[in-house]
């Protein structure tokens, strides 16, 4: 792997190699990371004997279906993710957005190759979108479901129960995770101890069910239950929905704690605990309907439904938080117009809020919960989504492995060829539910997918028809030389989409007020394809003569710019402008849908749309909205 990689892991450790830093991050880790896939055990098995395509539970299925368990686990999460895919980091950071601007960034692609590559890449964001929804509805509502099981007349306050919880969840995220994350690592902790220790005691009863870590259980499943077999593998899926997350929040954490906990704790707790539900199935066949709760002793239930739900909770907000993430990059990358986007923490700059991401996602999750109504239900839209994620992942690595890091060609098609195979097989198992719920994440990420992609081309074109009413900035500077306008006293700042050209807001100002401040600074704010710049590359400052200035901000796509930051770093390059006494011009765009081009009207009326609903420019670089002057004009694209 190259050095850049190497180093990723170190900087998370902030020089603090010991065992005791080690230990806390993993800690830290095992709370934000692993909550996803350490609820599975809630559901997964469950869904393998009792679901839609549920299979009988005989002693040779029980073995078939925990050794296909077994082996995805492995293959899926400790091979292809942990060993393989974690590798492909971009400056430290994980996840479908980074790899894809990884590619972007490394690879000599022609002008379709890079498109169809972002779009895959994009598309596999969009259906994250999709996972993001269900998992807190799923997680949570299953857990709570052991209501029914410790008292079987209140199943009708599954529902009320679950969509409160939920509320209270989503109503609480503008206070930040800040204050709760110092909680999550013991609590999972404590869920982890108690899978582990729930399975064992079980395993210890019938250790026969250890034989299932053979493969060739699994196999002979598959070969004597045939198309209902292969159909089980969409329910064996749900065990490793979660291993997405372990490469997402690489950034966070860094490679070697993530490793280390799953192989150490949440690997064998796991394993345990699915190990435990298989014995308890052969000895109680009966027990299909939650084998989870069922290893449990009765004095135990509702100590373990509170910590069950507490789990699904901390797994419900890592993925929550993941999408502020998710919606944060795709602004900055330029997929989506200015939200209003809130960070929670002085000390990490990862913990955001995103209004419009949080209400959307509540109204969206709490209405699943009632428009299916059991987490069975929604166990069949919830492994289409991460099979899609997956798969892409897979394409992806392969355009990694093969042109950034040049390795041999035979060796890596036969590398991603084998992890096709099976990322293929859970994909085909997932979509024979298309009809029982699967639709939603795949109709949820085309939804997502049009929205980014209709906002990178209508800006791309609206973009083009501005500049062609301006002049560059050498061109206005000669022109300068050649009749000076009335000049006054004073700091103003422009905001422009290109450095190299004058903002038309300026224009319009100079061609209607006839007059122009003695001092002018063009700012231009970037996204750079890593995930953050540091400060000694973030500001340029170029003196364009007679009083004007350019002023290039570089941000990474997981920051927010600030333009009091941008102010105090220019400062010491010889920008002195007092940001108390300077003026901000803005130019305020009113889309008018008319010219022929190669976007369809409708999505051109959406990016109109889009454009009247994106916070302005004031609110998203923390402009002072008294010093603001807005010169508003038409566009048509």
């Amino acid at each position: 792997m190259t050095s850049s990689s190497e180093g990723g892991d170190s900087s998370h450790l902030s020089g603090d190699s010991s065992f005791k830093g080690l230990a806390t991050l993993s800690l830290a880790a095992l709370g934000v990371v692993f909550g996803d896939i350490g609820t599975s055990p809630l559901y997964a098995i469950r869904e393998c004997f009792h679901g839609d395509y549920g299979i009988a539970v005989t002693h040779d299925n029980i073995l078939g279906v925990l050794s296909l368990l077994f082996w995805s686990l492995i293959l899926i999460v400790t091979l292809k993710y942990l060993t393989f895919i974690m590798r492909a980091d971009n400056e430290g950071e994980g996840g479908i957005l980074s790899l894809t601007a990884l590619i972007i960034r490394h690879c000599k692609k022609n002008r379709h190759e890079r498109w169809l590559l972002v779009s895959i890449g994009l598309f596999g964001t969009s259906v994250l979108l999709g996972e993001a929804m269900i998992t807190p509805a799923i997680s949570v509502l299953s857990a709570v479901e052991g209501l029914q099981i410790i008292a079987p007349g209140a199943s009708d306050l599954v529902i009320p129960v679950t969509v409160a919880i939920l509320a209270l969840l989503f109503f609480f995220q503008h206070n930040g995770t800040a204050r709760l994350g110092s909680l999550f690592g013991p609590i999972i902790l404590l869920w982890f101890t108690c899978l582990g220790v729930l399975g064992f005691i079980e395993i210890i009863r019938f250790p026969e069910i250890l034989k299932a870590v053979y493969p060739w259980y699994g196999i002979a499943f598959l070969l004597n239950n045939s198309l209902h077999g292969f159909l089980v593998l969409g329910a064996v899926f749900l065990a490793v929905t979660g291993a997405e997350a372990l490469y997402a929040d690489m950034g966070h954490f860094g490679r070697r704690p993530i490793r280390l906990t799953w192989a150490l704790f949440v690997l064998p707790a796991l394993l345990l605990n699915y190990f435990g539900q298989g014995a308890f199935l052969l000895e109680s066949p009966h027990g299909s309907h939650h084998p989870f709760y069922a290893l449990v002793p009765s004095w135990a239930l509702i100590p373990m439904v509170i910590l069950a739900t507490m789990a699904t909770v901390i797994a419900s907000q890592a993925l929550i938080t993941g999408v502020y993430s998710i919606t944060q990059q795709a602004i900055q990358l330029g997929y989506l117009p200015r939200l209003t986007v809130k960070h929670t923490s002085a000390s990490h700059m990862g913990q955001i809020y995103v209004p419009a991401s949080n209400w959307g996602l509540m109204v969206a999750t709490i209405g699943l919960v009632v428009g299916f109504g059991s987490s069975s239900k929604l166990a069949a839209a919830y492994g289409a989504s991460m099979t899609t994620t997956m798969l892409i992942s897979t394409v992806l690595f392969f355009f990694v492995a093969r042109d950034i890091w040049k390795w041999n060609n035979v060796v890596v098609i036969m590398l991603v060829s084998f992890f096709a195979v099976i990322d293929l097989s859970f994909f085909a198992a997932s979509m024979s539910k298309l009809f029982h719920g699967a639709w939603f994440p795949l109709v949820i990420g085309l939804l997502a997918f049009t929205l980014m992609n209709t906002w990178k081309q209508g800006r791309i074109l609206m973009l083009k028809q501005l500049k062609d009413r301006t002049l560059t900035v050498e061109e206005f500077t000669e022109s300068l030389a050649l009749q000076q306008p009335q000049r006054v006293a004073g700091q103003a700042v422009y905001l422009t989409a290109n450095p190299d050209v004058i903002p038309v807001a300026m224009l319009h100002n100079l061609r209607h007020n006839k007059i122009l401040h003695s001092e002018v600074a063009l700012f231009h704010f970037t996204t750079e394809r890593v995930p953050r710049v540091p400060n000694s590359k973030k500001v340029e400052v170029v003196k364009c003569g007679d009083g004007i200035y350019k002023v290039i901000a570089r941000y990474g796509f997981m920051e927010s710019p600030s333009i009091r930051q941008v102010f105090s770093l220019a400062h010491h390059k010889g920008f002195h402008f007092r940001f108390e006494a300077t003026s901000f011009f803005l130019s305020r765009e009113k889309i008018v849908t008319g010219l022929k081009s190669k976007m369809g009207s409708w999505r051109k009326k959406l990016y109109a749309l889009m454009m009247r609903n994106a916070i302005s420019a004031t609110g998203y670089y923390d402009l002072p909205s008294g010093q603001v002057i807005e010169i508003g004009m038409q566009v048509q694209i």
